[in-house]
């Protein structure tokens, strides 16, 4: 065990993320950072990676049976890998880092402390992210296989079962959209679904979580199964998975649903193929064509590590009803085929989406108003980026490199990465919504909560400030004491910068600080202060 408390899961493995599947577990940390993080064996450090995102402070293990373990959302390091850290950054003259080293350089022992837990990264609360790869092939590997002692006795849960009418020719239950089916607990544990009336081609997806015995919190579930007349006709198994397969959830879950509702439906057919490698398949993609005298037993199993397993059975007929209930869903002149490359224009607009941008073709709501581009909206996914371009030929020079394409995020513009080349300004991003060009002339601010100008603060360890940019974004932020460059941590999810007080660096009496925070355009600010130490 990587900690000394008990083990309890706050996220298991492949459990469904925005985004991505979880690639390990997060281990609880009761609420609190600080935790000692021990080494799973023997080993070396063979990566270190410090960013403001994704995994935060990140220490990585290669052990001589060919695995590696990662360990995520850290504090801090301790001791020589502390040293290794901060040299590093002090070398790169930057808080974010990543370094790889050889085998002989960073040797770590079986439970050896090298960090404390804590909250970094993307983190949205303290814990300790903790997975296993294949060292060759850094394949993700579910930690279950590696002697868990994880207590489960629970079955999964299946909240919600949906039949999906697949194209327009299709009809489930008089709709022909997914519609929610009841339920019902048979005498001997398994379920019974009401019955579909379909005709066409239909597919199933459910909404299901995992329970164990001690976590007391909702998990992914580890395994799923359609299964038509005895054999598996689709279904996953979460034993291992590649970890640049990940966006492939967004395929996997009704992605409307999802951005609609925040319910995570997990799609048991491909309406178009996708090469998540968890997935297997019959020649129909786990879709039923239901025609008149269509017979046959189907059932849904869901599984977890330990076998145990929820099963639902699910009649299906043929029915020639009318559909009452009609798809929202209306054509536009803009059908984007996902197979196919496309370029849409409109005023000075240009939006290239190359084919396999998308999973599924959909009609585009396209628009320009008031230099405003409209481009859909983001229920419908992008696996890659696509590439919108803007011209503009009515700003100097000089408010060029202020300006950037933004896009709305809820009722705030964000900055997208902007590339300006003459009159042309362009950027790539994975969400549809809304763009414009906007100018950021705007500098960062900088804040102390508590002044230490000309003030003794020879028992403070450290100094935080505040910094923020409200339009573009804080890109770089640089700390000076005394003239030398020195190490500021950057916490985005408080806006907070700290540097930690070092002897060595500190003069006897008055010692100056200066911080430089430079935003995404250019934009920068200074602040500057004085305070006094004694060394003595």
């Amino acid at each position: 065990m990587p900690l000394e408390i008990p083990m309890q899961l706050s996220g298991n493995f492949g459990e469904l993320r925005p985004n991505h599947f979880h690639a390990g577990f997060d281990f609880k940390t009761n609420q609190r950072e600080g935790l000692n993080v021990h080494t799973a064996a023997e080993g070396y450090v063979s990566r270190i990676k410090i960013a403001t995102g994704g995994y935060g402070k990140a220490i990585y293990i290669t052990h001589p049976n060919g695995y590696t373990t990662v360990y995520g959302h850290l504090q801090k390091a301790v001791g020589v890998l502390q040293d290794k850290i901060e040299e590093l950054q002090y070398s790169a003259k930057n808080y974010e880092i990543e370094a790889y080293f050889k085998p002989n350089e960073l040797p770590v022992k079986r439970g050896q402390i090298i960090a404390l837990s804590g909250n970094t990264g993307g983190s949205e609360g303290p814990h300790l992210h903790f997975e296993f790869r294949d060292s060759k092939t850094e394949k993700i590997i579910n930690p279950l296989f590696f002697g868990f002692d994880l207590k489960d006795s629970r079955n999964p849960v299946v909240s919600s079962l949906l039949v999906y009418p697949i194209d327009a020719n299709s009809t489930a239950n008089e709709s022909k959209i997914p519609v929610i089916l009841n339920l019902s607990l048979q005498k001997d544990g398994t379920y019974l679904s009401e019955k579909v009336l379909a005709t066409g081609r239909i597919g199933f997806g459910i909404i299901s979580i995992d329970l164990d015995d001690v976590s007391y919190n909702a998990n992914g579930t580890y395994k799923a199964q359609l299964i038509s007349n005895g054999v598996p006709i689709f279904g996953y198994e979460l034993d291992q998975m590649v970890f640049d397969e990940g966006r492939y959830v967004n395929a996997f879950i009704d992605y409307y649903r999802y951005k609609k509702t925040h319910q995570r439906v997990q799609k048991l057919f491909m309406k178009n193929t996708y090469n998540w490698s968890n997935i297997y398949q019959n020649i129909d993609n786990g879709i039923y064509n239901v025609v008149p005298n269509f017979t046959g037993a189907q059932r849904i199993e869901v599984s977890d590590f330990l076998n145990n397993k929820t099963v639902i059975s699910i009649p299906i007929q043929y029915s020639n009803h009318l559909a009452t209930i009609l798809s929202p869903i209306k054509p536009t002149k803009y059908l984007v085929k996902s197979k196919v490359d496309a370029v849409f224009e409109k005023d000075n607009f240009t939006v290239s989406f190359p084919a396999g941008t998308f999973y599924d073709d959909f009609y585009l709501n396209f628009d320009v108003k008031n230099n405003v581009l409209h481009l859909h909206d983001d229920t419908v996914p992008a696996h890659s980026n696509f590439t919108i371009t803007v011209e503009n030929t009515n700003t100097t020079e000089e408010d060029k490199k202020k300006m950037f394409l933004a896009s709305l995020n809820g009722k705030k513009w964000t900055y997208n990465t902007t590339k300006q080349v003459g009159t042309t300004f362009t950027c790539r991003t994975k969400t549809l919504g809304q763009f414009t060009l906007m100018k950021d002339t705007i500098a960062p601010t900088i804040k102390i909560a508590k002044s230490i100008e000309g003030k003794w603060i020879t028992a403070q360890k450290s100094v935080s400030l505040t910094v923020s940019d409200n339009l573009s974004g804080v890109k770089t932020y640089n700390g000076y004491l005394n003239d030398v460059w020195v190490l500021f941590e950057y916490e985005p999810k408080q806006n907070k910068i700290t540097h930690v007080f070092k002897d060595n660096l500190l003069l006897e009496g008055t010692n100056k600080l200066k911080v430089i925070v430079t935003d995404n355009v250019g934009n920068s600010t200074i602040f500057e202060t004085q305070f006094n130490r004694s060394q003595k």
